[in-house]
């Protein structure tokens, strides 16, 4: 499949399509007070046309995703856009500081934040930047789990798993 000329959203953001080895990952970037950040991420189906990226910032998160492809230790370093509400933004923290090859439970995370299971469970759902806010390390109590708002098997389930083992956590 090749490239597809680059699809604009709105003035200040550019959207564009790279290969992920489960499918293809969305990458949007946008321009926030005059920085180029990184607004989200979104994993998509193998089916979906390629864009190539049309700015530095969509270059470099394409780099960055690739290299932890390579290798799940791959440390990110992207100009986020603020996102979320304080509870969503503490979730996405306490991820972030999950080790790769580990996992905790919705439950675990709640309890360390004084929040509800469930309530982790959305804020994970709403997380605008996986792999970066890496959800997929958060499992629940039973097993796996859901994943991106998918608690049956599916397109985003296989994702996790991928993901889990790319990482030595399965």
């Amino acid at each position: 499949m090749t490239p597809v000329k680059k699809q604009v959203i709105a003035d200040n953001a550019q959207y564009c399509v790279i290969a992920a080895p489960f499918g293809r990952l969305g990458i949007l970037t946008e321009l926030v007070d005059g920085s180029l950040m990184l607004s989200k991420i979104e994993y998509l189906p193998a089916t979906t046309a390629l864009v190539a990226p049309q700015n530095q910032l969509a270059r470099q998160a394409e780099k960055q995703l690739k290299a932890y492809f390579q290798n799940p230790h791959h440390q990110f370093d992207l100009p986020l856009k603020p996102s979320g509400t304080q509870h969503q933004q503490t979730v996405w923290r306490s991820i972030a500081a999950i080790p790769v090859g580990k996992t905790k439970t919705y439950g675990e995370i709640a309890k360390r934040i004084k929040s509800g299971p469930r309530a982790v469970g959305t804020a994970c759902g709403a997380n605008p930047y996986p792999l970066i806010a890496p959800c997929h390390r958060v499992v629940s109590a039973q097993g796996i789990g859901g994943f991106m708002k998918e608690n049956t098997p599916g397109l985003y389930r296989q994702i996790k798993l991928w993901l889990l083992k790319h990482e030595g956590a399965l």
